[in-house]
């Protein structure tokens, strides 16, 4: 069972923010390099994201449309189900977050490792998650608008301003510069991949800190965190098992199949941790625990479906291009999840 290094360096820095929260003059400070860090990150999005690729993945449409409706259809519907566990299991705190976990996008690479060992369609893969996180820059902060209501501060003008600009412009601005600068982002994806996490564990110490400073950790004990834990675990299950059984259901051959499974029931670290930070403000700690905690989660139960659909002896032989893409698929994907 696999456990991510980059979740233990966030629990790493989760114990930073904890032992050594930012404050004063150190909390602006961090505020307006978390800000930029998250508008460079989506200006990398939007650079990565092969406007070509995604049209040619156009003709797969039905395999997107499915994908697109368990990660902001399936998922939301089942989140506002969860709301009968407050009081029992969640508090209404964990609760928001659970439900804020629902709305983000579904991953990219590891949704594409997964279907490339199960020997899945790849490249509907590399395009579902495309499709999905640029989706999300919309869709999510419209949902939670709609779904979160007050819980995160509200959503006022000011966050939709601040979601415009934090969020869509630097995106569009990496597609628009794409051209002329995507070259040298391919030639240093691995450099620009650790810039990518390391803005993300300055967003995260960023959200502790203010979380810290505020007291807000107070409201959450240990039997609460078991209680999301076994809830998280039943989200899961019920999403792998839809998106699984829909798909042959939808007429769906196996390799199509396995990309639905592992595109339609992930939702990204990368995508939902700088949201949250945009939307939820200094509530954001708590906000992003549940995503954490399902990314992890998500991984490790992946993983292990993964290597067995790999060894399936009943699967059908994989054709040569969906085997070329296996082999470039991690590579081709160069964005953390």
């Amino acid at each position: 069972m696999p456990v991510d290094p980059y979740i233990l360096l966030l629990l790493g820095t989760v114990g930073l923010a904890a032992l050594i929260p930012a404050q004063g003059v150190a909390a602006h400070v961090a505020s307006g390099a978390s800000t930029a860090a998250i508008a460079f990150l989506f200006f990398l999005y939007g650079a990565r994201l092969s406007t070509h690729e995604a049209l040619a993945g156009l003709r797969h449409w039905r395999l997107h449309v499915t994908v697109l409706a368990c990660t902001f259809v399936i998922f939301p519907l089942l989140g506002l189900a969860a709301r009968g566990l407050v009081p029992v299991l969640l508090t209404h705190d964990l609760y928001t977050g659970l439900l804020f976990l629902t709305l983000v996008p579904s991953t990219i690479q590891s949704s594409i490792a997964f279907t490339s060992i199960a020997r899945g369609n790849v490249p509907a893969a590399i395009c579902a998650g495309s499709f999905s996180s640029l989706a999300g820059i919309v869709i999510t902060p419209v949902l939670a608008a709609a779904l979160l209501g007050n819980s995160g501060g509200g959503f006022s003008a000011d966050s939709l301003i601040k979601i415009v600009l934090q969020l869509l412009v630097p995106f569009l601005a990496g597609q628009v510069l794409r051209r002329w600068i995507g070259g040298f982002i391919t030639r240093h994806r691995k450099v620009l991949g650790l810039v990518d996490r390391g803005s993300i564990l300055l967003v995260v110490y960023t959200a502790f800190s203010e979380g810290m400073v505020q007291g807000i950790w107070h409201r959450v004990s240990p039997l609460r965190l078991g209680g999301l834990l076994v809830v998280e675990a039943a989200l899961l299950a019920v999403m792998l098992a839809l998106t699984w059984y829909g798909g042959r259901a939808l007429g769906f051959g196996r390799e199509d199949r396995i990309a639905i499974q592992f595109a339609g029931s992930k939702k990204s670290l990368a995508s939902g941790l700088p949201m949250a930070s945009v939307l939820f403000g200094a509530h954001a700690s708590l906000a992003v625990l549940p995503l954490m905690l399902f990314h992890q989660m998500q991984l490790m139960v992946c993983a292990v479906i993964a290597k067995r659909r790999s060894h399936d002896a009943r699967r059908p032989a994989v054709s040569p291009g969906s085997a070329a893409a296996s082999q470039t698929a991690v590579g081709t994907a160069t964005r953390s999840d």
